[in-house]
């Protein structure tokens, strides 16, 4: 076998390695992060579903989406943002407010509660990640921080 083929079979084996390390990186990074998702929606979540939380944010996010919009970015269908949006509103968190442009639009917005409440879920779910950050020790600390830039790098839109 020649040289020039040897070093091109060798160069496929070390690419095809590569790809399944990258492969088996990328399953253990989706694994980590939807279990750490799950723990987060998990936290106490201020007497709300998850699903009524994550709307919740989402009105804030958007400012006074319109149903659809609201709908849309949850990705659900018009008959459950519905739904969420009047027990939202039934629990004081969310108002419904007719669009000054269009008066068949219907808009929603977040109450000073609903800002509360909010504020409330965020906290504790930061506490709950604080108290795993303080049981590191500095270097694993630092590595978490490099982790999150990276995160943050690999979720940003292009």
């Amino acid at each position: 076998m020649s040289t020039s083929r040897s070093t091109a079979l060798a160069d496929l084996e070390r690419t095809t390695d590569e790809s399944a390390a990258d492969e088996e990186l990328a399953s253990r990074l989706r694994v980590a992060v939807t279990r750490l998702n799950r723990k987060l929606r998990q936290q106490a979540l201020a007497g709300l579903s998850p699903a009524q939380a994550s709307a919740l944010g989402t009105v804030k996010r958007l400012v006074n989406p319109t149903l659809g919009e609201l709908a849309a970015d949850e990705q659900v269908q018009p008959p459950t943002v519905t739904r969420l949006v009047a027990s939202l509103e039934s629990a004081g968190l969310v108002v419904r407010e007719t669009d000054g442009v269009d008066r068949r639009v219907v808009r929603v917005k977040i109450t000073a509660e609903g800002r509360r409440n909010l504020q409330r879920i965020r906290t504790l779910k930061n506490a709950l990640l604080t108290r795993r950050l303080t049981a590191l020790d500095p270097s694993e600390r630092a590595l978490a921080g490099s982790l999150t830039s990276l995160l943050e790098r690999l979720v940003a839109e292009e």
